[in-house]
């Protein structure tokens, strides 16, 4: 049956990005770091390029301004090696204040391996 290869890649990929909002979500660094390539690039909205999995360990335990939280996945779209996300998040920074905001998330698939490349992260808030 033609197109079931790309099929099941596609599966497998999103299945991998909900993987990942699961155990941000849990707070598993390890686990989260170890779905991106060890060269991956994450670009964030108000920070530089974040560049490789001791980059992203660092973001994820001293940097990140989000002390828990939950993400919901609205929407969920691939494209080849591609995976768009739309969703909320509803939580809690470090200073104690309550967040909710949508979110859109853009996940590019390393060509030899089943991991993030690129993560590109858009919120949906009032500019400061």
């Amino acid at each position: 049956m033609p197109g079931t290869g790309s099929d099941q890649a596609s599966a497998v990929r999103q299945s991998r990005v909900r993987r990942y909002y699961e155990l941000v979500d849990g707070g598993d660094v390890p686990a989260l770091v170890g779905l991106f390539a060890a060269d991956a690039v994450y670009h964030r909205p108000g920070y530089p390029p974040i560049v490789g999995r001791e980059a992203l360990e660092r973001f994820y335990r001293e940097q990140r301004v989000i002390r828990q939280g939950r993400h919901t996945l609205r929407t969920l779209v691939g494209s080849g090696a591609e995976i768009a996300v739309h969703g909320e998040f509803h939580g809690v920074l470090h200073d104690g204040r309550e967040v909710a905001l949508r979110f859109a998330d853009f996940f590019t698939f390393a060509d030899d391996e089943p991991a993030f490349s690129r993560r590109d992260t858009f919120f949906f808030a009032p500019l400061v």
